[in-house]
């Protein structure tokens, strides 16, 4: 009885010991969504393994002007040894939005995604010991960003651009920028099959991946995103190379000082 009761008195006293080393980590979610359980064993799994942290930034509109393009910019970089970032919602049809591995590049990411209606928005991190750590925001929106067919194809020539790449390099900064070309339709307009790009994998001039992004359809038709590197090590040029899920093929180079 007595050995019992000393180790139930150790669970308890763990707890604070714990959050007193760690003053930046929380265990309770605080959006208190009612999704939050659910999303995050499907997207992240063990709860144990996942902490709220005021470390990662999600810093995004309070309002969604345009449920299409709606900015978010994740900025992890406060941690050490990032090994993927999975942006996700937790009120929408699709709540995973991307994940970012950013290998050589920092753990920081804009971007822009459809919204479906009022929602917290979060950036789930997981570092080499397997431990997730979650910041997020909240966005309130009328929605509908989801459910509506590409723009795209009011215009005629949206097969011929299909893929293109537009983008360049900011050597000082760090910084690269790029859109492509693509309808990112998510399947949920009716008689609209999906119809996103899977994956931009960034790579050097030696052919050394330095960070993927995976896509997933809530990312805004005609994908934006800005990429953060060290400026002291950041190479020349960036070759992009992806594919969308009708096996189309995306290939393109970036260079600092110029803009395709």
């Amino acid at each position: 009885m007595l050995r019992s009761t000393l180790a139930s008195l150790a669970i308890v006293l763990a707890g604070p010991a714990i959050a007193a080393d760690t003053p930046h980590v929380q265990l309770t979610d605080p959006y208190d969504s009612g999704m939050w359980d659910y999303h995050q064993i499907k997207l992240l799994g063990d709860p144990d393994d996942i902490r709220f942290d005021d470390r990662i930034k999600v810093r995004a509109p309070e309002a969604a002007e345009d449920a299409f393009n709606v900015p978010v910019l994740v900025d992890a970089t406060a941690l050490e040894d990032v090994e993927e970032i999975v942006v996700s919602v937790d009120y929408g049809p699709i709540p995973h939005i991307l994940t970012y591995r950013p290998g050589d590049a920092l753990p920081k990411i804009g971007l822009r995604f459809k919204i479906d209606q009022a929602t917290a928005i979060r950036a789930s991190v997981r570092t080499k010991s397997d431990r997730w750590h979650v910041g997020g925001t909240w966005i309130d929106a009328a929605g509908g960003g989801c459910t509506a067919p590409a723009q795209a194809y009011a215009s005629d020539d949206w097969e011929e651009k299909l893929g293109e790449i537009h983008g360049r390099l900011w050597a000082a900064s760090g910084r690269a920028r790029l859109i492509v070309d693509h309808p990112m339709d998510t399947g949920l307009a009716d008689g609209i099959p999906v119809f996103i790009i899977r994956n931009l994998d960034l790579s050097d001039d030696d052919g050394h991946k330095l960070a993927s992004i995976e896509l997933r359809e809530p990312v805004n038709e005609d994908p934006a995103f800005t990429l953060f590197f060290d400026p002291a090590t950041m190479p020349p040029l960036i070759h992009v190379a992806g594919r969308d899920n009708n096996g189309n093929e995306i290939e393109a180079t970036l260079m600092a000082g110029e803009a395709n």
